[in-house]
């Protein structure tokens, strides 16, 4: 995402779509009751007679709906301004996409959102392949914002009667030459190899391939499947490598909750316990799920939640969304979908 303009005395900032990436973050800075303003088609009637033809015209309107799904963000509302032709208060969506150019204009917009577009606009995110085998399976996923994707999945040639311990040199050579053609189509800048026990180990020790070689970070998991490229996300040895990757860094947080909430420590989940510590000014850290924050909207329920965010981000505490892709959304969601981390362990007695 790229921003052209920005006049935050005016509350307003316009941005140039560029990937499917940026539709998730805007879904999550956009809320009902800002403006957007851009060009958009609109079917037109010149006349009452005559047919209905669709232009490209410039409109501004008041936001009312925001619905993301599937790389598809449609953003409607109440016009405000336009052509003479088209009526005000009369209903239109945009529909972003890539290419797409908008203007969004806020009353007041607050840390968190603005720390979410600067995210977006970063020039440079690590390219980041995952794989993870044994003897038999090798997974192969690539990172990307909203979470890690699964690319292939490879069996190895095993002989089932036979108990071995050992991978056979053409297997390993399948994972080489599949990691190859992964670094040569993303132009990789980190490749996390991990497995159970000493498979790793033993790849890098036949990998000929200089430039592969020092793009390689080892992790240990415990399985091989979709649920091991989540674990080793989480390894101490490949943290210098994620460490500006926000799936990580999400995933270390909703740990660090789970493992609060094992001690009863200084932490909050669920919305009326964490209204309780936001109201209190408690919360040094808010976690939501983006999947909880688009079920509310959905019921038109989403301003109790709002204004927690609201409330913790004045009183500068850190307001984090986390995406509901990854498994530490998922764990989040299954405790409520909201969460806070405090500054002081709260007595309920």
């Amino acid at each position: 995402m790229k921003i052209t303009h920005k006049n935050l005395k005016q509350g307003e900032i316009k941005v140039l779509v560029e990937t499917p990436e940026d539709l998730w973050y805007l879904s999550q800075i956009i809320d009902t009751g800002d403006s957007i303003k851009g060009k958009t088609p609109r079917k037109i009637k010149p006349t009452e007679e005559a047919e209905a033809v669709k232009r490209m015209v410039f409109i501004a309107l008041t936001v009312e709906k925001v619905d993301y799904t599937a790389n598809t963000l449609r953003v409607g509302g109440k016009i405000t301004e336009g052509p003479e032709d088209v009526p005000r208060g009369s209903y239109h969506t945009f529909s972003v996409e890539p290419g797409t150019a908008i203007s969004i204009q806020k009353e007041h917009w607050y840390g968190y959102q603005l720390d979410r577009l600067e995210e977006a606009t970063e020039t440079k995110l690590a390219k980041i392949m995952i794989c993870v085998f044994d003897r038999e399976d090798s997974y192969f996923a690539i990172m990307k914002r909203t979470g890690a994707e699964v690319l292939a999945h490879l069996r190895g040639d095993v002989e089932k009667k036979r108990i071995s311990t050992k991978i056979t040199a053409s297997f390993y050579e399948q994972i080489i030459k599949q990691l190859e053609q992964y670094d040569e189509r993303y132009k990789l800048d980190y490749i996390i190899l991990g497995s159970p026990s000493f498979w790793k180990e033993e790849l890098y020790k036949v990998l000929k391939n200089d430039n592969l070689r020092k793009k390689i970070i080892q992790a240990t998991c415990s399985s091989v499947d979709e649920q091991a490229i989540n674990e080793v996300l989480k390894r101490e040895e490949v943290s210098t490598a994620l460490k500006q990757e926000r799936t990580s860094k999400e995933m270390i947080l909703v740990e660090k909750v789970l493992h609060e909430i094992s001690k009863k420590g200084a932490v909050v989940y669920g919305v009326k316990a964490t209204e309780e510590a936001a109201t209190a000014g408690a919360i040094e850290t808010l976690l939501v799920t983006d999947t909880f924050i688009h079920k509310l909207r959905e019921e038109n329920k989403f301003g109790q939640v709002d204004h927690m965010m609201r409330s913790v981000d004045k009183q500068k505490g850190k307001v984090t969304i986390i995406s509901g892709e990854h498994s530490g959304g998922k764990k989040l969601d299954g405790i409520g979908g909201i969460a806070g981390l405090l500054r002081y362990k709260l007595s309920y007695d």
